[in-house]
């Protein structure tokens, strides 16, 4: 696939009317302010549309459109402002991209972020895609109707219910263990289309990070272990050994042969159980994927010469897509809302002062001010010389801060 006309969109161009080169991106949360701030360290002026005055790319962009993703005129605002857009938020509707796209270059395209959307549409993505020897995806049936629910064969459960469309950390999501349970769960989330997943044993959780670029160059980060605290990420581990090399070999060729096979543009993740089958290092099952920069690659920032976001940045705007070295140990803890309040539930500022006295401490907090349990508000990333330093300054920063997760890593 060539690049659209307009592509590459230098740094620090201006077009005939003396306008500075601008990116744009689709919502307006932590991950779009990260996105902002890697490509104005290249000299791109941004623009950030999103409904929220206070979002946190919004308060950080030189321009903010307070729209909703689907407003007509703010979207052409956007693609007059911008030379090339993206997202940073899977579930911004996908007629949206498709109408910026008539345009100016959009990556990643609707139609990927319509499968990501999409379970049913994932999981046959997933099926027809990966290709790699060791990698399956995991048994499950579409219910999307009562007949479907019946014909539910009796070997996928126990297992895990999960809507097509809008779930994510956790939410929209129900482990059944009979076809009782199943009906009941199905009529508790309004009977809308779902996909039932049979469920495995679970030996641990791994993501993996790709940047594809128009020309179909990719370029990738290892695949990072992860921890899952009540269906939100917890924990992320990246250095060399945190799994066996040969899932990790299969792993990265799995995400690549995922975004080939749609001609992805953009930075991509996907997600992947590792099950025990038997065999000494495990199996590995395709989760799900998010078109987009992810959670999991937070450490990026700190512990590579490249983020994820510069990725993003590059892969957008038509730029080479240089190959990331990570330079060393990560261990990333996750800051949820819960942290701002105390067993009572009285509103606390969590212990700073203490954490930040750690070695190889970097806090990136996203600019919300309004702390919820479960929210979002920032990460922690620990880097050290070798992987026993940075695993023992991650855990004293747990203890300080309380956090749970860490303790169930491998």
């Amino acid at each position: 696939m060539s690049a659209p006309s307009g592509l590459p969109v230098f740094p620090g161009t201006v077009d005939a009317a003396g306008q500075p080169a601008t990116l744009g991106v689709m919502g307006g949360g932590q991950l779009g302010r990260m996105f902002v701030h890697a490509a104005q360290r290249l000299g791109y002026f941004t623009a950030v549309l999103d409904a929220d005055p206070h979002s946190p790319a919004g308060l950080v962009s030189h321009h903010h459109i307070q729209t909703s993703y689907s407003d007509a005129q703010g979207l052409a605002q956007l693609a007059q402002l911008c030379a090339a857009i993206t997202t940073e938020f899977e579930n911004v509707p996908s007629a949206a991209l498709k109408t910026l796209a008539a345009r100016r270059p959009v990556a990643p395209g609707a139609a990927a972020v319509a499968i990501a959307q999409d379970r049913i549409q994932e999981k046959s993505h997933f099926t027809a895609s990966v290709g790699v020897a060791g990698v399956t995806c995991a048994p499950y049936a579409v219910i999307q109707t009562p007949e479907q629910l019946k014909a539910v064969p009796a070997d996928l459960l126990p297992g895990i219910l999960k809507t097509a469309r809008m779930g994510y950390d956790g939410k929209g999501q129900a482990r059944v263990k009979n076809a009782a349970e199943l009906a009941a769960a199905w009529a508790e989330l309004k009977q809308v289309p779902c996909v039932l997943e049979k469920l495995l044993p679970l030996k641990a959780e791994c993501s993996v990070i790709v940047a594809r670029g128009w020309d179909g160059r990719t370029v990738g980060f290892a695949p990072q272990l992860n921890v899952h605290v009540d269906g939100i990420l917890a924990v992320t581990e990246a250095y060399e050994g945190n799994m066996p090399l040969a899932l990790a070999a299969r792993a990265q060729a799995a995400t690549k042969a995922i975004a080939d096979h749609i001609g992805y543009v953009g930075v991509l993740c996907v997600e992947f159980f590792v099950i025990d089958d038997g065999s000494e290092h495990g199996a590995l099952v395709v989760n799900e994927m998010a078109p987009r920069p992810h959670n999991s690659g937070h450490y990026t920032l700190d512990a590579c010469d490249v983020s994820q976001f510069d990725l993003q940045v590059h892969a957008m705007a038509g730029l080479p897509l240089p190959a990331p070295r990570q330079h060393s140990p990560a261990i990333m803890l996750n800051l949820l809302g819960d942290l701002w309040f105390d067993a009572a539930g009285q509103p606390r500022t969590p212990d700073w002062q203490a954490v930040l006295a750690l070695p190889g401490a970097h806090l990136h907090l996203y600019g919300k001010t309004d702390a919820r349990p479960g929210r979002k508000m920032g990460h922690l990333t620990f880097t050290a010389a070798d992987v026993a330093s940075v695993k023992a300054t991650a855990c004293q920063a747990a203890r300080v801060l309380g956090l749970p997760g860490f303790e169930s890593a491998p």
